[in-house]
């Protein structure tokens, strides 16, 4: 008896993931950075270079990372910094007026909040206090 004859195996897309360099602590152009953003990255230059956080990807666009945890990025509609915070600390934001709620495609990320006023020092203090809450 003869087997059956294989069915040639179908050739994959070659995948799109893009690589970031270890290490890296520069704030350069790159992959999903726009002009308006960087003030994001002025403040975030000084925890990369402290290795606390770097460079990655989140829906499709940049941000920063502390190891496999989304810490921020800059928003995708125009200035401003998003960042993960504790909900008490989202909520403590918005009620103070500092922040607004971040709700991409109208669902609302109650761990996220948009600060839309670039102030550097206040913003690298909530990248240190996100920092602080997901590497806990």
């Amino acid at each position: 008896m003869v087997p059956p004859k294989k069915k040639p195996a179908k050739k994959k897309a070659p995948s799109k993931k893009v690589s970031q360099p270890k290490g890296k602590t520069a704030v350069t152009a790159g992959p999903g950075r726009d002009e308006g953003v960087d003030e994001f990255w002025e403040a975030a230059e000084p925890l990369m270079g402290e290795g606390l956080i770097a460079e990655g990807t989140i829906m499709g666009g940049a941000c920063v990372r502390a190891g496999k945890e989304f810490v921020a990025m800059p928003h995708h509609k125009g200035p401003g910094l998003v960042v993960k915070l504790p909900k008490a600390r989202v909520a403590e934001l918005i009620e103070g007026g500092t922040g607004q709620s971040f709700a991409p495609a109208g669902k609302v990320f109650s761990e996220w909040v948009l600060v839309e006023d670039h102030d550097e020092k206040a913003w690298q203090k909530l990248l240190r206090e996100s920092v602080a809450f997901v590497t806990k």
